[in-house]
């Protein structure tokens, strides 16, 4: 499902003395969080800060206009961050992981099946494993490689997959 506004990073703490806050990436990348000038406290869009981002080891280093103080700065934390989706330029063929949280996952040869929904990510470091989970609440993992996901079409909330044998139950 595309979102209008979609969860960036988490503020864990303060940094320094000037108001700057530690957050925790829930993107690819610090770099990433970069390209960002207007972030959002909240998922409507309602509360917009201006930031600057820094590389910080493996969290990113925020100075937040109008935070000053470690006192202002620690008043935000464990605050979740936004960006706006439209702010966002991805490549064609390209989507956000959260984007993907909802959609239907069904057979790319028999459209009329349904193996169930796409409820979370994990990230192995070879491929990302989809997790599903059918009516009945169990849970199946599927490697997200081009073999087995097809097509995703996310504003459709629609995964076509082609599973290796032996992940579902009535596959021999």
């Amino acid at each position: 499902m595309i979102k209008e506004y979609l969860e960036i990073g988490k503020i864990t703490s303060t940094h320094g003395i000037k108001g700057e806050v530690k957050v925790q990436p829930w993107c690819d990348s610090v770099d990433f969080m970069k390209k960002f000038r207007t972030l959002y406290l909240d998922k409507k869009g309602e509360k917009a800060i201006k930031v600057k981002v820094r590389q910080g080891g493996n969290m990113a280093i925020m100075k937040i206009e109008g935070v000053d103080t470690p006192e202002e700065g620690n008043k935000l934390r464990n605050r979740i961050l936004y960006i706006k989706r439209t702010d966002a330029v991805l490549p064609e063929g390209f989507y956000f992981m959260q984007e993907l949280f909802g959609c239907r996952v069904i057979d790319a040869d028999d459209e009329s099946k349904t193996y169930g929904t796409l409820t979370d990510v994990s990230e192995t470091g070879a491929n990302d494993v989809w997790h599903i989970k059918n009516g009945e609440g169990e849970e199946y993992l599927i490697p997200a490689i081009p073999s087995v996901v097809i097509d995703v079409n996310v504003a459709e909330d629609i995964v076509k997959i082609r599973p290796l044998r032996g992940i579902f139950d009535d596959e021999d």
